[in-house]
Formats: structure tokens, C-alpha cells, sequence
């Protein structure tokens, strides 16, 4: 199964790990992620900590835990790759049924932000 079909199809939860240029790691709770085409995804970011980071350090990881009994899922390993202000396209990708953090955050939903995936992990071992 493609990667995109994967998220497309799978439930679950997802964790995006960024870290400052001193090396100062932040989590947060994300969405699925976007697709662009299969080495590359996009995220909506408000203006917080996750994006904060990415303009020091583009590294990033996002770990994606299926909803289901055990231990399943992704980790993905990214670089980001650029960002975009425009909220018309920021609304187009919004899935507004699946996101809470919409109400939440609505007034600081800034940015869709791009990532080449590096890497990809089973959740639990190294073998892809």
C-alpha cells in the first residue's frame, strides 16, 4: 500500500517532533498529513512553537499511531521544504471535520508547510 493510501485510509493519531537551533525539542499532537505526491507532504501550522522551530532547524518527525489494538503505525523523518501564506490555498487543504484544533487555533492557522519525507519507519523497529 502507497503511503498516501495508508493516511488516506487509516485511522489514527499523529505527533509532530521539531527541535530549535540549540537542539531544544517541542511535541505537539497533528493531523494527518497532506500529500503532495509520494515523497512529498504538507502541513497546516498555526503561529506556535512546531513552526517556530522549523525556521531554525527544518528537521522534523511525525509519528503516526493507528487506532487499533497493539502497536501500529508510522514514523515519518522530514525536511522541510518551503511554506505558504495564502489562506485561500491553507482552506483548500483543511479538513475541517477532523480537526479540533481548527476552533482552537482558527485565529493563528498561518501557514501550510511543505516536507520532503526522508525517511519512513514501521512505529516499533527499523525495518521499513
Amino acid at each position: 500500500m502507497k503511503l498516501r493510501e495508508y493516511f488516506e485510509k487509516t485511522k489514527g493519531r499523529g505527533i509532530i517532533a521539531t527541535s530549535d537551533a540549540q537542539g531544544r525539542v517541542g511535541i505537539a499532537l497533528y493531523g494527518r498529513p497532506h500529500f503532495i505526491n509520494e515523497k512529498t507532504i504538507a502541513f497546516i501550522m498555526a503561529d506556535r512553537l512546531m513552526h517556530k522551530n522549523l525556521q531554525s532547524n527544518p528537521h522534523a518527525a511525525y509519528l503516526f499511531m493507528e487506532d487499533k489494538k497493539g502497536f501500529s503505525g508510522k514514523r515519518l523523518y522530514l525536511t522541510k521544504l518551503k511554506e505558504e501564506k495564502d489562506k485561500s490555498l491553507i482552506d483548500q487543504f483543511r479538513r475541517r471535520e477532523s480537526c479540533p484544533a481548527y476552533t482552537v487555533y482558527k485565529d493563528t492557522i498561518k501557514y501550510l508547510v511543505y516536507f520532503r519525507i526522508d525517511k519512513v519507519l514501521p512505529l516499533i523497529g527499523d525495518k521499513g
